[in-house]
């Protein structure tokens, strides 16, 4: 496979302050994750604010991939009671990211989305997020322990039970119960419109979901599989191929299309 020929995968980014002036970050992992376990070309995508160029974008990747942030989707987007004093949000990220999702859903670009990024999906959908998980009754917590260090945040915190049928199901081969990390103060809570849920943890936390439209991909999980991503961590992998392969396939497809306009 030659570069020219390497699917090209969308990162919206995250709008932040840096020395007073307004700047696109992504964080390096993602990109890292990207280069170490697929065949794609990462492609940041600014946070432009609320944008009604989706479909331009989008007719020139071929994935759309969704990150964590320390952020949280504003709650306004869901029709959810305003947030607790103190919650970091990002406007601008919401307004780039949510129509990018509702348009790549409709025109079947892959979607990959992460932490944050699988609440963004659900919201996108229709759906509501829960704010406060672990004050839920029966929830367990889920935030990240701030005091450990990097390698201690990300290590595997919990089971999770994977729907029989399901694309998640797919993709770890028939497995029925994978172990995840947890980093999120957040949750699903209503499921948007064309989602179905694909793993649940045992308190009952929503942990993954897909798009059930025809020939598409679209994955959402609350848990962080780009970090780490060593050989042993053998979902992550899986994960991050079966994404590589869709965008490869859409790819193949536009390229396809191309071409038939250009010759006729």
């Amino acid at each position: 496979m030659t570069h020219s020929q390497l699917p090209i995968i969308g990162i919206p980014a995250c709008r932040i302050e840096l020395n007073g002036k307004p700047a696109h970050r992504v964080s390096d992992k993602y990109i890292e994750c990207l280069r170490m376990s697929t065949d794609c070309v990462p492609l940041l995508v600014p946070a432009f604010g609320d944008i009604d160029f989706a479909s331009e974008i989008l007719e020139r990747l071929d994935g759309l991939f969704l990150t964590g942030s320390g952020s949280n989707v504003e709650p306004h987007r869901y029709d959810g009671l305003p947030s607790r004093e103190g919650t970091a949000h990002d406007p601008y990220r919401d307004g780039t990211s949510l129509p990018l999702i509702k348009a790549a859903i409709d025109t079947k670009v892959p979607v990959f989305a992460v932490c944050r990024g699988i609440q963004e999906l659900n919201v996108a959908l229709g759906g509501s997020l829960h704010q406060n998980i672990h004050e839920l009754p029966g929830k367990s917590e889920h935030r990240m322990n701030r005091a450990a260090n990097t390698d201690e945040r990300f290590s595997v915190r919990h089971p999770i039970t994977v729907e029989r049928n399901g694309l998640l199901s797919e993709i770890t081969g028939g497995s029925e119960v994978e172990m995840v990390n947890s980093l999120h103060g957040q949750a699903i809570d209503r499921v948007g419109d064309g989602l179905k849920v694909e793993a649940i943890s045992e308190d009952g936390v929503i942990e993954a979901v897909s798009a059930s439209y025809p020939n598409a991909f679209a994955l959402g999980v609350q848990w962080h599989p780009e970090y780490p991503m060593t050989e042993s961590c053998i979902l992550s992998h899986s994960l991050f191929s079966a994404f590589s392969t869709a965008a490869t396939k859409h790819m193949n497809a536009r390229n396809s299309s191309e071409n038939k306009t250009h010759a006729a």
